[in-house]
């Protein structure tokens, strides 16, 4: 204790590193640490998996011959040195990301939509209920999401995409992505099937951030004479278009590795890329869930671990690249 004044003034001197993690303060911070390094090392562990289980094809074929060629074809597997790589997985990829990208598309203006109505326009009494009915969405497995895409929207799409393939599917250039025939099972049913899944997902997290808004700014804005719609769009969707793109991260994180719905209305065309979004393909997850309980052909099975990790890898860099747009956004 030090004097000043007459009063007591109790010194304060800062712990060390061992005192630190002693006590509640200690304890929070161990567990807090312990639950990190888990997710951590979940992720390392996938990985030194998939790769120890592919080691075979990888060390057959290579490691990027997977990559340099959109031929899928166990039954032509060899266990010769001398064989090109049958399991070529670019068409898997574009797959992948051109279903997502059309999720992406459709569901993120409906879904900011839907929350900002919630929000701002519906009546009081309605939003609880409609709140309820969009997070009923995320409830809803996979699977029946599938078998209704089957023999319901299948269907319901076949006039749409007899459309387009009849109107842009005839425009120079851009006519490759919307060639026809259309069929039904297809990238864009594919694609139309995730943006239904992952809409509850986005629509979700931009009500919990609108719903923060500051109410200053909307009672400024109104004071200023605007009316809700301009409220809404200057001192609701504006300020809130960096936590947008984040929620649109985490529907995009569903969307790569979604496996059962995509597998029953994408039709599973191995062969070789398929460019227009109206024909079938395959992506990276549903060739692995059609094909590793009959993968019987010389690596067939390793390269599905492959197909696995590269999935990885591409949902990481996905991932990374939306963050730095979102970090860029929040920095303007």
């Amino acid at each position: 204790m030090t004097a000043q004044a007459g009063v007591d003034v109790p010194v304060v001197r800062p712990r060390g590193r061992a005192t630190r993690w002693l006590g509640g303060d200690g304890a929070f911070r161990v567990v807090v640490t312990a639950c990190s390094a888990v997710v951590l090392v979940t992720i390392v562990a996938m990985v030194i998996f998939l790769l120890v289980q592919g080691f075979d094809a990888m060390r057959h074929y290579g490691f990027f011959s997977f990559l340099t060629t959109a031929r899928w074809a166990p039954s032509e597997a060899t266990a010769t040195s001398a064989s090109p790589n049958p399991y070529g997985i670019l068409q898997f990829i574009y797959g992948t990301l051109i279903t997502s990208l059309i999720a992406m598309i459709l569901a993120v203006p409906v879904a900011v939509s839907v929350a900002l109505y919630i929000t701002n326009f519906a009546p009081l009494r309605l939003r609880r209920g409609l709140s309820s009915l969009v997070d009923l969405l995320a409830a809803v497995p996979s699977v029946v999401y599938g078998f209704w895409g089957i023999f319901a929207l299948l269907p319901a799409l076949k006039p749409i995409g007899g459309f387009l393939a009849s109107t842009l599917g005839k425009v120079p250039v851009i006519g490759v992505a919307f060639s026809g025939p259309y069929f039904g099972y297809s990238y864009f049913a594919a694609g139309v099937v995730l943006a239904i899944m992952v809409l509850p997902i986005i629509a979700a997290v931009c009500r919990e951030i609108f719903a923060t808004t500051a109410g200053s700014w909307k009672e400024a804005a109104t004071a200023l004479g605007a009316t809700r719609w301009e409220v809404a769009m200057v001192a609701v969707y504006r300020p809130s278009r960096t936590g947008i793109l984040g929620a649109s991260i985490l529907g995009l994180g569903r969307a790569l590795g979604e496996t059962i719905a995509v597998t029953m209305v994408i039709g599973n065309f191995v062969l070789s890329i398929n460019k227009s979004i109206l024909g079938q393909g395959a992506t990276m997850s549903s060739v692995i869930a059609n094909e590793f309980t009959e993968a019987v052909e010389p690596f067939h099975l390793q390269a599905l671990f492959v197909v696995g990790f590269w999935l990885l890898v591409v949902a990481l860099v996905v991932n990374i690249i939306a963050r730095r747009i979102v970090a860029a956004q929040a920095a303007l």
